[in-house]
């Protein structure tokens, strides 16, 4: 059975940071790009940082500079460091496992920035 466990989300101040993970379990973790992803309350779900199975990372325009994704393989664990979060990353986050055959997606993890 496939499972994609968020933890790290939390209630921060704006201009803090938080880190993400996302552990996997059930896959062969190394030959699937790992994503991250959030929707807030009535919008569509969109991605924001994404990293292949090569280890290219793809970051949306919202998010460069201010957030990194990484992965451990050894761990099977994608994480996401965000730093200068702002109200408007306030979204449940959601990791994404996806390969040539197959998508699997956590159940989120909420990350609110507010003072």
């Amino acid at each position: 059975q496939v499972q994609l466990v968020e933890s790290g989300g939390g209630l921060v101040q704006p201009g803090g940071s938080l880190r993400l993970s996302c552990g996997a379990s059930g896959i062969i973790f190394s030959i699937y790009d790992m994503g991250w992803y959030r929707q807030a309350p009535g919008k569509q779900r969109e991605s924001v940082a994404r990293i292949s199975s090569a280890g290219i990372t793809n970051y949306a325009d919202t998010v460069k500079g201010r957030f990194t994704i990484s992965r451990d393989n050894a761990k099977n664990t994608v994480y996401l460091q965000m730093t200068s979060l702002k109200p408007g990353d306030t979204s449940a986050y959601f990791c994404n496992a996806i390969n040539y055959k197959n998508s699997y997606w956590g159940q989120g993890t909420q990350v609110t920035v507010s003072s």
